[in-house]
């Protein structure tokens, strides 16, 4: 015995149902398809998600929102966070990611000026708000957009 000799328990497998095969099949005339209508055609297909006619859910329901495809999302820092940096006087993206204050060096950063600065930076960022600037320019800091 070996799996060249493997078959079928008899009475588990059925053949195929022969339609179309003349009245004494017993599948001939309309050959299980039921009298007229659009499933009795052939070549007849629908979608699955085709509903016979009505209006479809996706026209059905309300539409709402907008993509805007340019938006430029930044990763927030605030100033107050800049404190806890240290052994640094350059404020790069690099080391901000570094420092855990934002998680990808790769997109645009915003420093905003929430809580008080402590030491003096030199900062590049991609945007900044007024008073962040103010404060690093106070200290003797220098501000330069990436």
């Amino acid at each position: 015995m070996d799996l060249s000799n493997l078959k079928y328990a008899p009475g588990s497998r059925r053949g195929n149902k022969r339609v179309g095969r003349g009245e004494g099949s017993g599948h001939g005339c309309t050959a299980g398809r039921g009298n007229k209508g659009q499933k009795s055609r052939s070549g007849s297909k629908r979608r699955d998600w085709f509903e016979g006619g009505q209006m479809p859910l996706q026209r059905r329901l309300p539409k709402f929102g907008f993509y805007h495809y340019r938006k430029v999302v930044y990763q927030i820092v605030n100033v107050g966070d800049l404190n806890r940096i240290e052994n640094k006087t350059e404020i790069t993206p690099e080391v901000l990611q570094e420092a855990g204050l934002i998680k990808h060096a790769n997109r645009p950063i915003k420093l905003l000026g929430d809580g008080n600065l402590k030491k003096k930076f030199n900062v590049k960022v991609h945007a900044i708000s007024k008073s962040a600037k103010e404060q690093v320019e106070k200290l003797g800091g220098t501000v330069k957009l990436l």
